[in-house]
């Protein structure tokens, strides 16, 4: 039996294109460990941009195919492993932090906090170490859908690196979730009545003050609109990208026109538009009835060249699941609406990935520490 060559290994790889950043997974440096047998098994690992990547198991096929074409190779073991990437590595207020992407809605009452939630949970099932900041202050859902109402942050000591110690809000976890909201910090009832700098304040203490850990995705649940906290984000991080969230009517894509625009003109990565409450699902029959029309939100997208994420229908399931305090998601998670949202988790992560990838190749400081 002839020898099998590492350097034919290596050349088949190379004909491996990760389908999404359109380049050969060897000057990726997506593989590793590359090892053959005497007896000509070949096993590897091939290094994803994230756990929850919608293509794995294509690229998998595509790599044992390719090897398995080598003269002399019998057999191909791959193992797939993740190393989500990151352009904006250690930022001063949350160092551990590889990604934020904000969840925006321009209108209110698109469902937006539910989505953001729901897709949380949908990320960490997929493998990814996720937290979920609460950044709607005047209107803080996040506690009651995480089951957390009545939950109060502990506060710990931590060290920076240059020595000095400083107090730091550790937050809550629930589903597989670092959660942090002003819900937890006043009470229920009680309305917050603030202008802009205090906003500004209390969006830098929960970046910076709040024990956030090593994360691959902090997703921030934005306020409604175009306002105060949006721009403080913008200002006080660097953001990875924005989803926003929609209904398929007129009236709500008209406003997400003006967010999409006034996120372009920060030059803030546009990550994806997610259609919620497409359409009707009857609990009885199971027949689908478009309550706000459906398609707006593909529209939208496919005009102002934003990827589409995804539809979510509305299911009386979502909404009695987050006011029982627990996401669907996370409640139901081999149901089909539960699906929906995870392959809308997998399809965000994947533009996550060609975000971070992009910012890479057009001269940023990129990288998959």
């Amino acid at each position: 039996m002839s020898e099998v060559s590492v350097e034919s290994l290596w050349s088949a790889l190379r004909t491996v294109i990760e389908p999404e950043l359109g380049r050969d997974i060897v000057s990726l440096n997506m593989v590793k460990d590359l090892q053959v047998t005497d007896d000509g098994r070949v096993n590897l690992k091939v290094v994803l941009t994230t756990p929850a990547c919608p293509l794995k198991a294509e690229i998998e096929n595509a790599v044992t195919r390719a090897l398995m074409q080598v003269p002399g190779v019998r057999g191909v073991q791959v193992d797939m492993t993740s190393n989500v990437s990151s352009a904006f590595a250690n930022q001063d207020l949350t160092p551990g932090v590889r990604n934020i992407i904000g969840i925006a809605s321009a209108k209110g009452g698109v469902g937006k906090s539910t989505v953001a939630a729901n897709v949380s949970v949908a990320l960490s099932k997929l493998g990814a170490r996720v937290g979920l900041l609460d950044a709607d202050i005047y209107g803080p859902n996040i506690p009651l859908m995480f089951g957390l109402r009545q939950a109060q942050p502990e506060i710990r000591t931590c060290r920076l690196a240059n020595g000095d110690e400083i107090d730091k809000l550790l937050p809550l976890e629930n589903y597989g979730v670092k959660v942090m909201s002003m819900g937890f910090l006043i009470d229920e009832d009680q309305p917050v009545i603030w202008r802009g700098p205090m906003l500004n304040s209390a969006l830098r203490q929960f970046l910076g003050q709040v024990d956030w850990g090593d994360l691959d995705y902090l997703v921030v649940d934005l306020p409604p609109g175009t306002g105060d906290v949006q721009i403080s984000l913008i200002q006080l991080a660097k953001i990875t990208g924005i989803v926003h969230v929609t209904t398929p009517q007129e009236v709500a894509l008209q406003d997400v026109r003006k967010g999409i625009m006034m996120f372009r003109s920060q030059n803030i990565p546009l990550l994806g538009i997610i259609e919620n409450m497409s359409y009707f699902v009857c609990p009885h029959c199971g027949q689908e009835t478009a309550i706000f029309a459906r398609g707006g939100g593909r529209e939208t997208a496919l005009t102002y060249g934003v990827p589409f994420l995804g539809e979510i229908p509305l299911v009386p399931q979502v909404r009695e699941a987050g006011d029982g305090g627990i996401p669907i998601v996370a409640a139901d998670p081999e149901s089909e609406i539960a699906q929906k949202y995870l392959d809308v988790a997998r399809q965000l992560a994947s533009q996550v990935s060609i975000a971070n990838f992009s910012h890479q190749t057009s001269g940023g400081n990129a990288s998959q520490e």
